[in-house]
């Protein structure tokens, strides 16, 4: 096994000779352009790691790692478009560097050429690979659908809230590591272990940004703290609060969640008050460790070495430890 930064450094190394750059350059330079913004690569190094926990050469996922890493940077071109977004990772979004149809068509482009990169593979793991990425990308998308129905419901609740980031973000986490274990052949018991080891691993990691984006240290957060109460998203940390309030303190919260004064500051120092009272910092942590441990139970039954065990535990830990 290697660390992850090794995996890290041969991913990066594949992605740079795969530079796509051809005519017409208003469609490749913007894809191009979002695949060298940075970022962990947590996902493509997932599909690296999981391929050699069952027994086979990691460099044989690269084209798959790849397509894992085009198709979640094709979601964030289209995501910053519907959000409005200016700003990605720090440096311009698509659609503010070029313009609104520039980023549609070249998000389009991008989830195209994600399907591409299966192409490489023998008919039965091609099949499987690609039968496992569509199902993926329509749930990416329901998410994504959730998500802003949302901003409108004021009646959203925890299960819905849940389906919502499982399909938003843990969906392809999961079918990451699954891939892996598609290229490696292992059985189809493994294979669904390790998607249930991903998709849980997803859901706390989405859970734990939800607490970060309220509690986390700005100087290693990497974005701003009380995003999301600025923006009055209801997250996990807001649905708990709403459960637990009182009904003078839900009055109090709805209120606090339906202003947008020049400066946040005050407001979002009230709303962490009130996830800490009511115990929605509580839950939450507790919620991020239960997911957790979910995952961590599917080790138990997957058949690989207690080595590899250790391995996707240690990982699972490092990425709960993580503030930003």
């Amino acid at each position: 096994m290697h660390s992850i930064a090794v995996y890290q450094e041969h991913f990066l190394a594949h992605l740079e000779n795969e530079k796509i750059l051809k005519e017409p350059k208003n469609l490749y330079e913007p894809i191009d352009y979002i695949l060298r913004l940075g970022g962990k690569r947590m996902r493509p190094v997932l599909t690296l790691l999981s391929t050699e926990i069952f027994d086979a050469d990691f460099k044989k996922a690269l084209s798959a790692a790849t397509a894992v890493e085009v198709f979640h940077n094709f979601s964030l071109v289209h995501d910053d478009i519907m959000d409005d977004a200016p700003l990605r990772r720090g440096k311009e979004t698509v659609h503010e560097k070029w313009n609104l149809n520039t980023g549609i068509l070249s998000g389009d482009a991008m989830l195209i050429l994600a399907y591409q990169y299966f192409e490489s593979y023998e008919p039965t793991i091609f099949r499987d690979l690609a039968k496992l990425f569509s199902k993926t990308a329509l749930e990416v998308c329901e998410g994504q659908q959730y998500d802003v129905d949302f901003e409108t419901r004021e009646d959203v609740s925890i299960p819905e809230y849940l389906k919502m980031i499982e399909f938003k973000t843990a969906v392809l986490v999961g079918a990451a590591m699954k891939m892996g274990a598609i290229i490696a052949e292992t059985s189809k018991e493994n294979a669904n272990l390790i998607y249930d080891f991903g998709l849980n691993l997803g859901i706390a990691f989405q859970l734990q940004d939800d607490y970060l984006d309220c509690f986390g240290n700005p100087e290693t957060f990497g974005k701003q703290v009380g995003g999301d109460i600025i923006e009055n998203k209801k997250t996990y940390l807001y649905l708990k609060a709403m459960e637990f309030a009182k009904a003078e303190e839900r009055e109090q919260l709805l209120h606090l969640y339906s202003i947008q004064p020049n400066d946040n500051s005050e407001k979002i120092e009230s709303v962490k008050e009130f996830f800490n009272q009511t115990g929605a910092s509580k839950a939450t942590q507790k919620a991020i460790e239960e997911y957790t441990m979910k995952a961590f139970e599917t080790l138990t039954k997957m058949q690989i070495g207690e080595d590899k065990k250790m391995v996707l535990r240690a990982f699972g830990e490092k990425l709960m430890k993580r503030d930003v």
